[in-house]
């Protein structure tokens, strides 16, 4: 007896090994993500596909007004264009502050809506995928490239995942990255259960669970599947600066991924990384675009983020906190 029950525990110790070795072994699936550079677009066709993108919304009822794709554009082909991607459950209004910033600076303005995001099915963004994510992306910057000489991306949360995958993998395009609390792990779990939450609920594994913050744990892991595709040695793309923001109040992205990811493609491009860390006092958590939050400071919170993503000299004192570290 004594034999047989060594036996039974041995062989259950053997499958849990297997099975923990599983998921950690489990392909991920790195180049699937990885698009081919779309065609450019001179500034009609651009304004035209925007045009197309905005109306085909306007008469879909699913998704909501409020959240419909923007462009704030000038008539014209502009020194600088900009595009902005919202976060996960949020929509292109996030950003409609500063999009009015960057505009009264000389900016065309993009800000296209993410897939299964900002419809009247609150739960809509549950079913998100990362190649749609992906796809999007690439035809937003496809777009914002034909509205300016220069072209920017900024991201928050989410849209900075994506934001960050297109500073590598469209690098003929983007010279500009600004991050607002880039979601490239969650700080709840340790970084070495990132890959089993991946391969658990991307592969649908387990079933899905939605977070008291409304995520849904399978649409999160395809964020986290992007940050994965990343080339593990970052590329020399012409990126010319880049900065991160982040709230120490954030409870929601690991602040260490939130530098040291951005930080990387700085290093690649023989550039600094700029970090501005949001004062406490603020009370501003997870939503840096908070403008309730911001209250008072908002205007000057916003016009700050501007010179960042320009890489602007910006001040070490008053509402903002910002420090320069190396590349």
């Amino acid at each position: 007896m004594p034999e047989i029950i060594a036996l039974v525990v041995g062989a259950t110790a053997a499958l849990v090994a297997a099975a923990v070795a599983g998921l950690y072994l489990w392909p991920l699936g790195r180049r699937k993500l990885r698009l081919a550079p779309t065609p450019p677009l001179d500034f009609a066709a651009a304004s035209s596909a925007a045009a197309r993108i905005t109306a085909a919304e306007a008469t879909d009822p699913e998704v909501r007004p409020e959240s419909r794709s923007r462009l704030l554009s000038h008539g014209t082909r502009t020194a600088r264009a900009v595009l902005l991607l919202h976060g996960y459950t949020m929509a292109p209004e996030q950003y409609d502050a500063l999009a009015e910033v960057f505009f009264a600076r000389g900016y065309n303005v993009w800000i296209p809506r993410a897939p299964q995001h900002g419809t009247v099915d609150r739960r809509a963004h549950h079913r998100v995928e990362a190649g749609d994510l992906t796809a999007y992306a690439q035809q937003a910057v496809t777009v914002a490239a034909g509205l300016g000489d220069e072209v920017g991306v900024v991201g928050i949360s989410g849209g900075a995942v994506l934001a960050t995958w297109l500073a590598q993998t469209r690098g003929d395009v983007v010279r500009r990255l600004l991050v607002l609390s880039p979601f490239f792990g969650p700080r709840q779990a340790p970084a070495f259960a990132v890959r089993p939450l991946i391969t658990l609920y991307g592969r649908r594994v387990l079933r899905d669970r939605v977070t008291a913050r409304g995520y849904s744990l399978v649409a999160v892991t395809r964020y986290l599947t992007i940050v994965r595709s990343l080339p593990r040695r970052c590329r020399r793309t012409g990126l010319v600066s880049a900065a991160v923001a982040i709230s120490p109040l954030d409870t929601v992205v690991d602040p260490a991924a939130a530098v040291r990811v951005p930080r990387r493609i700085a290093r690649a491009n023989g550039i600094d990384l700029r970090v501005y860390a949001l004062p406490e006092s603020l009370g501003v958590r997870h939503n840096t675009l908070d403008l309730a939050a911001l209250g008072d400071d908002a205007v000057d919170v916003l016009r700050l983020y501007v010179d960042l993503y320009e890489g602007a000299p910006t001040p070490t004192s008053g509402a903002a906190d910002t420090a320069t570290v190396a590349g």
